[in-house]
């Protein structure tokens, strides 16, 4: 067996499990990864093929569908190894596509009996022979959309509905660009351009990010493993999540509240523009998510973080009334602005989702209303693009509590290339304005009982 075909036996199982288990591709990966001994070059194989796979998963299926006579008699597994090998056919022009064949029914010899080789052999020299069917075949052009860049119908509609077919159109088709990744200056540590000099000289190409005055870019080579990260300097983090800590704004001595805060990014941030002065509690549902916040602290060195196990709907039985100068409530929320981490997010979700997800997000806004301090500010943010989970329950959290106001100087906290998007103290940043995931800001300041 070579090493090639063992890693297309790994992305096999990764796909499989991903789909029995539910499980988040990423974390799932990094697992697999753990547990097979490869290479740099099989572990880029390897994560290109779970991820290409899976955020190309409705287009296979389409390009597949004429081949399959009868789909509800093959086995998961070989319909996971045809999208697979099917993938490395249509996508990948490095690898021949004798090679993906070849590879694919020496798997199916292994994993079934002859007749599944002969059936996959059958398949994917039909597909060579004949080609795939186009998209252009589909009439509707939100349903061609959908099917092109594999998002559920739904939720096109839902973005076409909400911000126009154009940009609905531009975020389907940036979530099939995988992400680069930033990472976060700890400024009590370092300045932006000191860091940029030290990555490079240690051979990792870097430079300025495009929205965040925080955000490094990285060009070429992983910063995890390195002294960089384990030492605090820097932290991983996308950078309009980086806009969120900004936009609350604390300043020196401040008590601040993080309500919904695993795995403590934005509570580090909060943290670091303190500079380890004040307080931030930092609060989650789960005491294993409480960990990594303070495993995080630990690591950036900040003395002013208390993490504690508490769900955000019951924080008015634990802390006092006015107790905090600045709230932060970054909810939880369906993720669809993290697509491009995430793929499998796109498949997961249903549309009743949103209208669940709200009614949690808007309990943990009451809960923690009368919690701030009068001329406080409260920031409320997702990592989504539902008008359902964003301006719906900011609006309704403002109806029910005539002691708040959105807030009009937001944007001065924001970068000048986001201040532009800023409206009625809010932000919705889509993935395609600045190659960032997709996010909602909104700052409220609580004015006093009228």
């Amino acid at each position: 067996m070579t090493m090639k075909n063992n890693v297309r036996e790994v992305a096999l199982d990764a796909l499989i499990k991903l789909d029995q288990n539910q499980a988040y591709s990423n974390l799932l990966l990094q697992s697999v990864m753990k547990a097979n001994d490869l290479s740099d070059k099989d572990r880029g194989l390897l994560t290109e093929l779970v991820y290409g796979t899976l955020q190309n998963k409705l287009a296979l299926d389409y390009m597949l569908k004429p081949f399959i006579k009868k789909p509800e008699k093959v086995k998961d597994w070989v319909i996971h190894l045809l999208r697979m090998s099917l993938y490395q056919m249509e996508y990948l022009e490095k690898i021949p596509d004798r090679a993906a064949l070849f590879e694919a029914v020496e798997i199916a010899k292994r994993r079934g009996h002859k007749g599944i080789s002969s059936f996959v052999n059958g398949v994917l020299r039909s597909v060579q022979r004949e080609g795939v069917p186009s998209f252009a075949d589909i009439a509707d052009p939100i349903e061609r959309l959908a099917v092109e860049t594999s998002h559920p119908e739904w939720l096109v509609r839902e973005w076409t509905d909400a911000y126009g077919f154009e940009a609905a159109e531009q975020i389907c088709r940036i979530h099939m660009i995988p992400p680069k990744q930033t990472i976060r200056v700890n400024r009590l540590k370092n300045d932006r351009d000191t860091l940029l000099s030290r990555l490079n000289e240690a051979g990792i190409e870097a430079e300025e990010g495009d929205l965040s005055k925080d955000a490094v870019k990285l060009l070429k080579g992983t910063i995890a493993s390195t002294p960089f990260f384990k030492e605090g300097e820097v932290t991983i983090q996308d950078e309009s999540s980086m806009l969120v800590a900004r936009a609350l704004g604390p300043e020196r001595g401040e008590t601040v509240l993080d309500a919904c805060a695993a795995p403590g990014g934005k509570s580090t941030h909060i943290g670091e523009l303190l500079e380890d002065t004040g307080k931030v509690v930092s609060l989650d549902l789960h005491q294993h998510k409480v960990k990594l916040i303070k495993e995080a602290a630990g690591r950036i060195g900040l003395s002013n973080i208390e993490a504690r196990a508490l769900d955000a709907r019951k924080a008015g039985e634990v802390f006092e009334p006015e107790q905090f100068d600045r709230i932060l409530v970054d909810a939880p929320c369906s993720g669809f602005g993290v697509i491009r981490r995430k793929p499998d997010l796109k498949y997961s979700k249903t549309p009743e989702d949103s209208a669940r997800l709200a009614g949690i997000q808007l309990a943990i806004l009451n809960e923690i209303a009368p919690l701030l301090k009068t001329d406080g500010t409260l920031v409320y943010s997702t990592c989504t693009m539902d008008p359902t989970e964003n301006e719906q329950v900011m609006h309704a959290f403002l109806k029910e509590h005539d002691e708040f106001e959105a807030d009009p100087t937001l944007a001065e906290r924001l970068p000048e290339k986001a201040a532009p998007y800023v409206k009625d103290g809010s932000i919705q940043i889509l993935p395609h304005y600045f190659g960032t995931d997709g996010f909602f800001i909104c700052s409220m300041r609580k004015k006093g009982s009228q």
